[in-house]
C-alpha cells in the first residue's frame, strides 16, 4: 500500500465521548437489584423438582408406566434435571450480583 499512512487513534480529530452508553437515570444497580431479580426462575425449578418426585413416587407405586412413548423414569429425570439447573442458575446469578455489590461497596461505589 504505497502512499497510505497508517491510521492511528491519536490522529483522529474527534475525541471519544466519556460515556458511550449511559445508564438510565432511574436505575441504581445496588438499590434496584432486588426489583430486577425476582424468584420466578428458582420457584419454577422447585416446582419441576416436585413434579419429578411425584412422577417417581407414582411410578414406584405402579400407577403410571409411561408418558406417551417415553418411560416415566426418563421424564422424571429430565424434568428434575431442568428444575435443578434453574435453581442452581438462579442461585449462582444471585451470588455473582452479591459479590459485585460487595466489591462496589468496598471500592466506594466507583465503577
Amino acid at each position: 500500500r504505497a502512499g497510505h499512512a497508517p491510521l492511528h487513534p491519536q490522529a483522529l480529530p474527534i475525541a471519544p465521548p466519556a460515556i458511550w452508553f449511559p445508564p438510565p437515570a432511574r436505575l441504581s444497580w445496588r438499590r434496584d437489584a432486588d426489583a430486577r431479580m425476582n424468584r420466578i426462575g428458582r420457584l419454577t425449578g422447585y416446582a419441576l423438582m416436585a413434579v419429578a418426585v411425584v412422577l417417581a413416587v407414582m411410578m414406584r407405586q405402579g400407577r403410571i408406566d409411561s408418558i406417551g412413548p417415553f418411560p416415566v423414569a426418563a421424564v422424571a429425570l429430565l424434568v428434575g434435571m431442568v428444575g435443578v439447573m434453574l435453581v442452581f442458575t438462579d442461585l449462582m446469578v444471585r451470588g455473582l450480583y452479591a459479590q459485585v455489590d460487595a466489591a462496589k461497596r468496598d471500592d466506594g461505589g466507583e465503577g
